[in-house]
Parts: C-alpha cells; structure tokens; sequence
C-alpha cells in the first residue's frame, strides 16, 4: 500500500495531505473535514483506513495552511468560508485527475460538518469529476444554491439524536436533484462517538463509494 505525505499547490498556497493508495485502487476519496479539525481527525482516519481495506485510495488534507490555521483558531471566521473551502477542494480534485498514480480513478468526496457543505460546492463545480458524496453530520444547508447543481449520488448521514442537524438534512435532501439517500443512525449524537455508531456510518460510507465509484 502507498503510504505519502503529499504537499499539493492550491492557488497561491500549498497545502499538505496524507494520500494512501493500496494496490489496484478501484477508486479515491477526499476528506473534508469540519470546523475545527484537521486530516488527524481520529474518526476521519478510522473512516479511512475501512475504506483503503476495500481497495479504495483516501486524501485527508487540511484545506487551511499552518497561518490561517491559527488565525481560525482566534476568530472561527474561515472555518466557515465555504466558497474558499469549496474551491480548494474542486483544486484538490484537479490534481488527482492529473496525477499518474490517480489519473482515471473515479473520485468521491467525504466530508464532515461544514467541510460537507464544501463537498458539495465542489460536487457542484465539477459534475464529470466527482463521482459520488458521503455527508457525515454535515451541514448540506451551507451549500445553498449549489444543491440543486449536484449531480453526484449523494449519502446523508446523520445522528439519530442530532435533531437540529436531521432537519438541515431533511430540508437539503429535498433540494438535492440527482441520486439522494438520508441515513439517520440511532442512539448517535453529532461527532459519533457512542458504541458501535462509527461502525455504522464506516460501513455506509463503504458500501456507497463502493456502488458508486465506477466509470
């Protein structure tokens, strides 16, 4: 399995991910994380490492640089910059497209919190790149406009105790036009950290790439 640490030119900034690889790759996925995360998120890695045992390839990347990092840290006011955040990623999704060891995979995007809404945009911004979206405990509502424009097929999970976040994404699923499923797993609160709720969105998240990454 191919196991880097990448540093991937985004604009005028570089920003650095973790890209795992295992052999015969049948397909890549994007984490973008949520407000106040990073690619070390613990459940974003323990997604990861589920998908790469299915032979699917896994970018976490931290979308801000070690300076705006700091200055979110203070003032939260970049967290929810979705445009920028969105348009990192569509940049990320470019690389991988013409990268040789990427070049011709299908692509899915995994995003958590705000870093969902991120997704999505970018979903929106590239409809013959991004192949499908997995929305963990997103917030879908932040996309706006851009979901009507998603043609991704798209999974919506969700805690079964995270009654503010269940109605964000009743109300998105409703403005989604393409493939659209709404998961809601009991017992879980919004960062999943009951037993076994992890396990679930792992095995959801799994199986739909697994469907959906295929060209």
């Amino acid at each position: 399995m191919d196991v880097r640490e990448v540093t991937i030119p985004v604009g005028n900034v570089e920003l650095v991910a973790d890209v795992i690889l295992p052999a015969d790759s049948v397909g890549v996925v994007l984490f973008a994380h949520g407000s106040g995360s990073s690619r070390h998120s613990p459940r974003n890695v323990a997604v990861a490492r589920i998908l790469n045992e299915r032979a699917l390839g896994t970018v976490l990347v931290d979308l801000l640089t070690p300076a705006e990092d700091a200055v979110d840290s203070r003032t939260a006011e970049l967290r929810f910059n979705i445009e920028l955040l969105a348009d990192r990623l569509a940049a990320i999704v470019d690389w991988l497209g013409a990268e040789q060891a990427t070049r011709g995979l299908p692509i899915g995007l995994f995003g958590a919190s705000t870093g969902a809404a991120a997704a999505l945009v970018s979903a929106a911004a590239r409809p013959g790149q991004v192949d499908a979206v997995v929305s963990r405990g997103g917030r879908p509502d932040l996309a706006r406009s851009a979901l009507a424009a998603v043609r991704a097929p798209t999974l919506l999970l969700v805690g079964g105790l995270d009654d503010e976040v269940i109605a964000l994404n009743e109300q998105a699923r409703a403005q989604l036009s393409g493939t659209v499923e709404l998961h809601i797993v009991p017992g879980a609160t919004h960062l999943f950290e009951e037993p076994g709720t992890l396990d679930q969105v792992t095995a959801a998240a799994g199986d739909w790439f697994t469907r959906h990454l295929t060209r």
